[in-house]
């Protein structure tokens, strides 16, 4: 049976269900009163009147849904693309957004807006994303070799025109943004990484002394999930000449555009979807701030299996400034990450000591955990922490 004949089918049952119950109550009017005298009408029951306003509304509902428009079709480019390649199931859950991702007109510059867009489908599961036959927006003056950066952290800032920057942003320049972005290529971003301030840093020249002694060295490729503008990447390349690949996502600032203008790999994805990696090819593996308590427990339980297939047998991996609940450090995340049966290295814990880490009693974990190296399964699927 159609929709439109079922929906058909139940307003006239809930209208013959008014009527008989508007007959059954007319009948019941017309015995004679007792008293000649009394003039008052006689009280609709309150059962009759709810089971009147049950039905009226039903009708009301249903004639809404009736009367509904159906949803457009998809866009043709999507027809075609999902012809070739399947789409991933979390688009479907956002039609609105997915339609207006795939509306262009092929062989055409793409929409302006396809980042605004394009996150928030990434955001939400939607990965990968469908691929368009478009051409993507770039800056209107191409730039000259001369004023990239030779350097990634330059003395200059950085050119304004390699971004295309979004019309609703309030920001139209890289020194209009806040410098604890990791824009502050000139003083915050040089020391990065260097310096050791409390328990929880893990200055660079101590990981490469400890990559070596428990031979995990060299470090030639890396991987920094949420490594916002690339300093990680930068120092790496500067002082191990390594690879390092950031992934990035477009937060409210160009971090991918930042990145690629250093001289690093920005790797637009999102903390959900799988590493785009090939297994066991990474000597290190490191988690920004970005992955914290918020991040749903199976998301991050599967990012750390992910992380495990991606390093090499005796690769490290960096939990870096990782921030939850006191309590759900010892009851949660602890055991989580002692069931990848890692050596710890190095286990810092502190207080957060902003106003949300007071408000709520979250401490920071910083650990270097070193991976196996001989795959051994935990027993009773736990972890012994030794190598």
């Amino acid at each position: 049976m159609g929709l439109g004949m079922g929906l058909n089918l139940l307003l006239l049952l809930a209208m013959v269900a008014t009527n008989i119950l508007s007959l059954y109550h007319l009948s019941s009017l017309r015995h004679p009163s007792a008293s000649p005298s009394h003039s008052h009408p006689i009280p609709v029951p309150d059962h009759l009147l709810h089971q009147l306003h049950t039905i009226r509304a039903t009708i009301s509902h249903l004639s809404r849904l009736h009367s509904a428009p159906s949803p457009p079709p998809p866009p043709p480019e999507l027809l075609l693309f999902s012809r070739l390649s399947p789409i991933a199931s979390s688009c479907s859950d956002h039609p609105d957004l997915l339609r207006r991702f795939m509306t262009y007109t092929p062989f055409s510059p793409c929409p302006r807006d396809t980042l605004s867009v394009a996150e928030p489908l990434l955001l939400r599961g939607c990965h990968p994303l469908p691929r368009r036959r478009c051409f993507s927006p770039t800056p209107p003056t191409p730039l000259a070799p001369s004023s990239l950066p030779s350097h990634p952290f330059p003395s200059s800032p950085l050119p304004d025109a390699a971004v295309l920057w979004p019309p609703t942003s309030p920001c139209r320049s890289f020194s209009c943004l806040p410098p604890n972005l990791g824009f502050d290529f000139r003083s915050t971003e040089p020391s990065r990484f260097l310096s050791f301030r409390s328990a929880l840093d893990l200055p660079l020249p101590q990981l490469l002394t400890i990559a070596n002694a428990a031979g995990a060295a060299p470090i030639r490729l890396a991987l920094d999930i949420a490594g916002g503008t690339g300093t990680l990447a930068a120092h790496l390349k500067l002082m191990a000449n390594a690879t390092v690949v950031t992934t990035t996502m477009n937060l409210g600032a160009p971090y991918s555009e930042a990145a690629a203008l250093r001289g690093v790999v920005p790797l637009h994805a999102p903390l959900q979807q799988r590493l785009p990696v090939h297994d066991g090819a990474m000597d290190l593996v490191r988690t920004g701030h970005a992955v914290n308590r918020w991040i749903p427990v199976p998301a991050i339980e599967f990012l750390l299996y992910d992380a495990d297939r991606v390093l090499k047998a005796g690769g490290l991996l960096w939990i870096d400034r990782f921030f939850c609940k006191a309590a759900d450090l010892q009851t949660v995340y602890g055991p989580l990450i002692g069931r990848l049966g890692y050596k710890r290295i190095k286990w810092a814990v502190g207080n957060k000591t902003d106003a949300s880490g007071i408000k709520h009693g979250e401490v920071y974990l910083t650990a270097l955990l070193q991976k196996p190296k001989q795959t051994t399964l935990p027993v009773g699927g736990g972890g012994s922490g030794k190598a």
